[in-house]
């Protein structure tokens, strides 16, 4: 189906790599017109590059999620471009693997401030417009880990990911007349989130991913959520590998 992803402006963060860059080339495949941003602008430059080869549309900005007013301006920036915005998938999370006892709040200052602050920015940036044009669609990227306490090692990931989940349930019911909100729970999914574990978890979490399944199977379920008729919101999607037991 392309109906209802034909001609629609899609922000997608964390595009550079991924669930983001597979995502951005699907929709793109379909007809959108898609905006990617992440910090590393040369990986972005590549995913649009590829897009364009394929006959699709794509722009990249240099975006880090947990600077608000740089969120704010790259969706002023898209809506100038663009004319609008009808879809934000807030894609960008950090997945450091730690037991609490160790005790590394700069690794838990850093999943609050991606994983969470940059779903709520991302959502502040984009929702007066959703509201004002009666349309749109927030997707927040959650995890398996975000209806099932990962731990040893994942509380704190699995925290943000619990607050992911909530916040968009809790929009859907303010908002849900105009936009529609999809919480996308994926369970080990090939990509580069599996690298930002150190230390002695390491081994743990690339021995875990060996089961992980392609980013682009998780790019096809935000297609299903997008694509569908305007009166139909899919509110949660959970996909993990057949092997995956969590």
């Amino acid at each position: 189906m392309t109906k209802g992803i034909e001609g629609k402006v899609v922000l997608i963060t964390g595009g550079s790599t991924g669930i983001g860059a597979e995502t951005a080339r699907l929709l793109a495949e379909r007809g959108a017109k898609v905006a990617i941003a992440a910090r590393r602008k040369d990986k972005l430059d590549e995913v649009v590059a590829q897009i364009a080869e394929n006959g699709g549309t794509a722009r990249a900005y240099a975006l880090d999620v947990t600077d608000k007013s740089a969120v704010q301006s790259v969706v002023a920036a898209i809506i100038a471009d663009f004319g609008r915005l009808d879809v934000l998938i807030n894609n960008a999370g950090l997945m450091p693997i730690r037991p609490m006892a160790e005790v590394n709040t700069d690794e838990w200052d850093q999943m609050i401030d991606v994983n969470l602050k940059g779903t709520l920015y991302g959502i502040a940036a984009a929702l007066p417009g959703f509201l004002e044009q009666g349309s749109g669609h927030i997707i927040n990227l959650s995890s398996v880990a975000g209806i099932k306490v990962f731990a040893p090692g994942g509380t704190v990931y699995s925290g943000t990911k619990f607050a992911v989940s909530a916040i968009s349930e809790g929009l859907r019911h303010e908002v849900g007349e105009k936009v529609r909100v999809t919480s996308i729970e994926p369970g080990a999914v090939e990509s580069d989130l599996k690298f930002t574990t150190s230390g002695t978890a390491a081994e743990t979490v690339l021995d875990f991913y060996k089961q992980a399944i392609p980013a682009a199977s998780v790019a096809r379920a935000i297609a299903f959520a997008v694509e569908q008729p305007d009166d139909v919101d899919v509110n949660a999607i959970v996909i993990r590998p057949t092997a995956q037991q969590f």
